[in-house]
């Protein structure tokens, strides 16, 4: 029994540490699994397109970069290819909308 509890307290600091994920919305079990399901699945996402691309950022990065620029229509090879794209801490600052602002 303490085996499984240790492996599911270490499922979920690799969630958090990894996903992003600070709060779960939803008290429900099924309202907790789709949202770590969906964070899997953009995980998961984002690590296919930085391979495929070959990227020398991290997955972090990527997050940062793609989160920042959801509202641009830029193709996924001129966004990483920008060159003021290099810091991605100066995007945090911009003055251009964010989703994720609250």
């Amino acid at each position: 029994l303490y085996h499984n509890r240790w492996s599911v307290e270490l499922f979920f600091k690799w969630i958090k540490q990894h996903l992003r994920i600070k709060k779960f919305w939803g008290t429900s079990e099924n309202a907790v699994r789709i949202q770590i399901y969906c964070a899997i699945i953009t995980y998961c996402l984002v690590a296919v397109v930085q391979h495929d691309m070959k990227l020398e950022r991290s997955i972090y990065e990527v997050l940062q970069i793609l989160g920042i620029s959801l509202t641009d229509k830029t193709h996924l090879r001129d966004l990483f290819d920008k060159s003021n794209f290099k810091n991605v801490n100066i995007l945090c600052d911009s003055s251009e909308p964010n989703l994720f602002n609250f």
